[in-house]
């Protein structure tokens, strides 16, 4: 059984690299494999699931003039954000963005170029529980998708593989142009997570 408790490669070189989390490698290899930083200044991007920060921290560190709204029930760590997170362009939610009211304050920001979640529910250990409500979780990222998306933007959203996953993935075919799965190499090895990649809407 991994050793969550022992830093691994990931937590080291995010450490290394002043990030608060392991999780900004896979969202730097997704963006380097498919672009997907809108290449206009101008575009919104929209986190949901921000917290603890590096996902936002890595877009506005990339891109310091993004427009970037962030959304998370908890707060953002200052640790390593250098002041980015006082940017003019960027700001923060604390919230449940699947509450109406939160959704709500959203929309006011939007359309977005590109909207991303790496936002999983609290886990049990059963794998048909924890499916079903990253399921659920994530299609609320989706429905964003198809509100607040402007055409020809991209998507990502976290999945755990299993129960009915596959129709999410079936779902967002028929809103893109492409739509894989993709799992970066900083998964864990034994974690069922994977992601969903929408590019171009239609």
């Amino acid at each position: 059984m991994t050793d969550y408790k022992k830093p691994d490669y990931w937590q080291l070189k995010a450490r290394q690299e002043h990030y608060p989390a392991r999780s900004v490698y896979k969202l730097m290899e997704m963006d380097e494999k498919f672009g997907l930083l809108p290449s206009r200044q101008a575009h919104c991007v929209l986190d949901l699931g921000a917290a603890p920060g590096s996902w936002s921290l890595y877009l506005l560190r990339k891109k310091p003039s993004l427009k970037l709204l962030a959304v998370d029930l908890a707060p953002l760590s200052r640790e390593h954000d250098g002041g980015l997170f006082d940017s003019e362009h960027f700001s923060f939610i604390q919230g449940d963005f699947t509450e109406a009211a939160v959704r709500d304050s959203i929309a006011v920001q939007g359309p977005f170029s590109l909207i991303l979640s790496d936002a999983a529910p609290p886990t049990t250990g059963n794998r048909f529980i924890d499916s079903t409500r990253s399921y659920e979780l994530a299609e609320s990222v989706i429905v964003y998708g198809e509100s607040l998306l402007a055409i020809g933007g991209s998507l990502v959203v976290k999945v755990f593989q299993g129960g009915d996953s596959a129709e999410l993935l079936k779902r967002m075919r028929g809103m893109f142009k492409t739509a894989r799965a993709y799992k970066p190499a900083a998964c864990r090895g034994d974690s069922f997570e994977t992601f969903y990649i929408g590019l171009e809407k239609k």
